[in-house]
């Protein structure tokens, strides 16, 4: 989980990229369905890449291990979303450093620390009574941004820790995460209907 001194540390890089202009906001709403495009080919990428590893019913597939490259793409379905949300919301990164580590700083500022992400996640489970509604979004605000980060973390150390193998187990675990994020992150930019 992200602690208060994690939460803090990400506060204060977060403002130090708005003041040197790494961080833009209140800028153009544009290239979210570019984003949102990115965040669903991911997605189905990592899908497609699971049941041909796992299925083994592929000719010519049948011994993939493409357990790597659920993780990788899972992740970065989760990226381009958390990107989609950001362009959505006017925000608008430059870097020539991590754009992953931004990216996960400026969600975490602009959504998670305002209660933004939680207050989109209550109206989506709304049916709910008021109180288990809230108590609902900030649990699922804090599941999201913590899967996000669990996804961060595994691509890194699966992709750049020599010696290391994905199991299949968590190519499963990347897709569900990345599949649940890709869910919810979509409710909250696409325009609700009004309740009838």
């Amino acid at each position: 989980m992200l602690d208060q001194k994690r939460l803090a540390e990400i506060e204060r890089r977060a403002k130090h990229y708005i003041q040197d202009k790494t961080i833009l906001t209140k800028q153009k709403v544009e290239d979210v369905e570019f984003f949102l495009q990115n965040a669903g080919d991911s997605l189905e990428s990592a899908r497609c890449l699971f049941d041909v590893s796992t299925k083994n019913n592929y000719i010519g597939y049948e011994h993939l291990k493409g357990s790597l490259w659920v993780i990788n793409a899972s992740y970065y379905s989760m990226f381009y979303n958390a990107r989609a949300l950001l362009a959505h919301s006017g925000v608008k990164l430059k870097s020539d450093l991590s754009i992953h580590a931004l990216a996960f700083d400026a969600l975490v500022y602009f959504f998670y620390l305002t209660g933004k992400l939680k207050k989109e996640l209550v109206h989506s489970y709304a049916e709910a009574k008021s109180n288990a509604a809230e108590l609902l979004g900030q649990q699922k605000a804090d599941e999201l941004i913590q899967n996000y980060l669990y996804e961060k973390e595994k691509r890194a150390a699966f992709t750049y820790e020599i010696g290391t193998f994905a199991m299949q187990s968590k190519a499963q675990t990347s897709l569900e995460r990345a599949s649940v994020f890709n869910a919810e992150i979509r409710m909250i930019i696409t325009p609700r209907s009004p309740s009838l």
